[in-house]
């Protein structure tokens, strides 16, 4: 008998990037049931820099190379009439490298429609920060016209995009708006409703991850 006829490659995999911990708990405990084949949520820390060096790694090793990546977690919404619980898709991310633009909006903001049905979703830029946004400074970035901010999603894709081509996303569920103002970090931990939004989100990002593969290299 020949050799056998060598197996096709799997699809990419999936990595999942967020900053603390309880937003990995939520990822951890959310709906797995239609989870591809390899998927890793990645806890990056918090900040631009290591989120780069935590993507950059994982990225940088055999298993991850060429997976799909999705930054998630919590944001800071800067237009008004945003509320705690709404989510953000993002279009593209920004920071001061310049941006990068996300895959499969379109297919994202469906499928989140369709998994929290009545939660507000808005689609825009996001923007990057490596502070927490107060104040004046909300407005400033708004004018520059994004719709919400966090510290970690730009480094993310920036740092995923530089590895090679890959599908990368980025949602993110509100703590923080302009008349609801996050008072201090430890607040997170009683947003039980921005914790149960992003518990289920992952039935929409396993959507996406299986609608935008890239071929393997």
């Amino acid at each position: 008998m020949g050799p056998a006829p060598a197996r096709p490659p799997g699809p990419a995999p999936l990595l999942i990037a967020c900053a603390l911990g309880i937003e990995r708990l939520a990822l951890r405990t959310g709906d797995r049931s239609g989870a591809p084949g390899a998927m890793t949520v990645l806890r990056t820390g918090m900040g631009p820099r290591n989120a780069e060096r935590a993507v950059s790694g994982a990225l940088g090793t055999a298993p991850l190379r060429d997976a799909a990546v999705l930054a998630t977690g919590f944001c800071a919404g800067l237009a008004p009439g945003m509320h705690p619980g709404d989510l953000v898709v993002a279009e593209e991310t920004r920071d001061g490298r310049g941006s990068t633009p996300c895959t499969g909006t379109a297919l994202l903001l469906d499928e989140l429609v369709r998994a929290l049905p009545g939660r507000t979703v808005h689609t825009g830029p996001l923007t990057g920060s490596d502070h927490v946004v107060r104040g004046p400074e909300r407005g400033a970035l708004l004018a520059t016209g994004a719709i919400a901010v966090d510290m970690e999603s730009a480094a993310t894709l920036h740092s995923a995009a530089r590895a090679g081509p890959r599908p990368v996303a980025a949602v993110r569920v509100v703590v923080d708006a302009p008349q609801h103002e996050l008072v201090r970090m430890g607040t997170v931990r009683g947003g039980i409703s921005a914790f149960r939004v992003l518990r289920a989100l992952l039935p929409a990002f396993f959507e996406w991850h299986r609608s935008s593969l890239l071929p393997r290299r």
